[in-house]
Formats: C-alpha cells, structure tokens, sequence
C-alpha cells in the first residue's frame, strides 16, 4: 500500500510509503488517509497522530507531478480535482483536535510540507532537506505556504518562494518550521515512548537537542532588507544593490524562475500575511487553476522532469514582463467554483 495505518499504543501511525518515489503523494494516498485522520480524531483511544515516510532518504518529496502533468494535459478533471482534495487534508491537518506530530525526516517538499508543516509538532532531523521549489516548475508554493510562509521571521518566507533555497534542519529550528530536532536513530525510540501516552509535549521536549548554528540567523539582515520589495523586479534590484557574492548567487537563481509563477508566489506571500487559513487555501485553489492552464508549468515539467534539459522557455520570458493586471486575473475568485473549507481559528 501507499500508505500505512497502524495502531502503537496511544496513537495512530500514518506512514506515507513510496520509497522509491521519495514518498511523493498521490491522489489516492490523499483519499486513504483523509476518513482515517477523521475516526482517529473521533477515536478517544487515539491520544495523537503521528505521520513519517518510509526508507531513507524523503518523508515526502511533494505531490505527483508527472501524474498533474498527464492529467492537465489530458483536461482531465483530476488536474483540479487532486488540489482540492489535498488543500481539503491540509485544513484537516490545520484543525485537528490532537496532537499531529510530523517526523520530519529526510526530503520535505511541496505536499510533504502539507502534510507536515501545518501540524502541531514538526521534528527535523539531521537529515531534513526542506523546500518550497515551485516556482522552478511554474506552480506556486501552495498547501497552504500562502499562510504559513509570510509568518515566518522577517521575509524568510519570501526568499524561500522566489529561490527554492533549501533548509536544513538548524535554519528550520530557527524559523519556527520546526518545532523539534531530533537525531534520526532516536526516532524510534521517541515512537516507543510517545506510544506510552502521556504528554506529547514533556516527551518530544526530552528528545529535543540543540541543532547547531542557523546560517539563516546571519543572512536575516540581508533577506530582509533584500525580499521587503512588492515586486520581483524590485527584489532583484535591491539584491544588485547589496552586491555581495550571495547576493549575486540569488539574482542567478531567481532568474531561472517562471516569472509568471514568481509574480504569483510573492503575491502569496504579502496577501497570505493578513489572510486567515481559510482564505489563503482559496487563494491557492484560485492560482493553481490558473496555472494549470497557462504553458509555463507544462514547459517547467518538460525542462526538469522529462527532458531533464533544464532549459524552460517561459511564457512571458522575464520578470519585467509579468503585469500586475495578468496576476489580478490569476488571482480571481472562481465563483460558484470556490473552494470552501470551513472556518479556522486561525
């Protein structure tokens, strides 16, 4: 199976289990696990919920892109469909009654931080590699990075959407990404004695370990003076400003973006500030229709997953050319097509 549920003591085991894929979420996988988070939170015997991916390398490397790809492609309805039934398993994550404790191990990309980052307890380990790279497909940094990116210090959210930059486990602690940093060969135990029952918190806190110095404590400075900017065009003028070597090393790695999804991405991030769960999961459901229409997340497929050339060809072809009318237009509510969630309390 995809994903394995099993009973340990006082909790309830998700294991996300494609391996071989880095655990990457399927439909399917989406739709197994929904009706169990929902008895479990029903369940009095169920104490917490805690979600891990099998092997070694990824607890879960995103959402299935080839098969969004295939499906967009063939205007199938899943191409939507798959976004609306995950962002459904987001703000289930975002509200459940009890403790959700994520274990963080290995690769965390795209739905993997879906399915991780809106729980309450997220533990790193020394092997977590954590991103949001969507914009390096022509996607948006979505299930939910629309709210929970733009609250993290400073503009480190920012950066992250418009680079892809990748967190390792002291920069997660630092951010607030991470709740936790926990050694991989003590997960297991930490599992044994969570199963115990008890407090969740007394025992993730006796596991806990300093993770070392965050190299994003002294780029915070920089990020934020750099990433302030409304306009991607802005960003990298402030970044050609700053003239330093890092700086330089973001301009090139922003510049390789879709513009249209960077123009979209840092839209995200300063509605997404003053926009409750609720509503920034339908600012998503409204860009990712969008997109999924438009040429540069087929392109970006092509470039980095098909062809492997890494050489998009995006529609339009630079930052300035992106209008601020044609991300009004991405950003449309959908009508009788709205995503509906419920409320949050958050």
């Amino acid at each position: 199976m995809d994903v394995e549920f099993t009973r340990s003591g006082a909790g309830g085991i998700i294991t996300l289990n494609r391996p071989d894929a880095l655990n990457a979420l399927t439909l399917s996988m989406v739709r197994d696990i929904m009706p169990v988070l929902q008895d479990w939170a029903r369940d009095p015997s169920v104490e917490h919920v805690i979600i891990e991916g099998a092997g070694e390398k990824g607890f879960c490397a995103g959402g299935d892109i080839r098969a969004l790809h295939d499906w967009g492609r063939a205007g199938a309805d899943e191409a939507t469909g798959f976004y609306r039934e995950e962002y459904a398993l987001n703000h289930l994550i975002k509200t459940f009654p009890k403790p959700y404790i994520a274990l963080i191990d290995g690769i965390t990309m795209g739905g993997g931080v879906g399915v991780s980052v809106h729980g309450r307890f997220r533990v790193c380990t020394e092997n977590t590699v954590f991103a949001m790279p969507e914009t390096g497909i022509g996607l948006l940094p979505d299930v939910g990075g629309t709210y929970f990116l733009p609250r993290l210090p400073g503009f480190i959210g920012t950066y992250m959407v418009l680079t892809g930059a990748r967190l390792r486990a002291a920069d997660l602690c630092y951010s607030g990404i991470a709740t936790h940093y926990v050694p991989r060969a003590q997960l297991d135990r930490l599992k044994h004695d969570l199963a115990a029952g008890g407090d969740v918190d007394e025992t993730l806190a006796a596991f806990h370990e300093d993770a070392g110095a965050p190299p994003l404590a002294e780029l915070q400075d920089t990020i934020d003076a750099c990433f302030h900017a409304d306009s991607v065009v802005d960003i990298l003028a402030a970044l050609d400003t700053a003239d330093t070597q890092w700086a330089r090393q973001q301009i090139d790695i922003i510049n390789t973006k879709s513009p249209t999804s960077s123009a979209v991405a840092l839209r995200q991030m300063r509605d997404g500030a003053k926009t409750d769960f609720s509503g920034c999961m339908q600012i998503e459901m409204r860009a990712v229709t969008r997109l999924m229409a438009l040429p540069d997340f087929y392109e970006g497929v092509r470039a980095v997953i098909l062809d492997k050339d890494n050489k998009p060809v995006w529609t339009p072809p630079d930052h300035a050319s992106v209008a601020a009318q044609y991300i009004d237009e991405i950003f449309a509510a959908l009508g009788a097509d709205e995503l509906q969630l419920g409320e949050t309390n958050a």
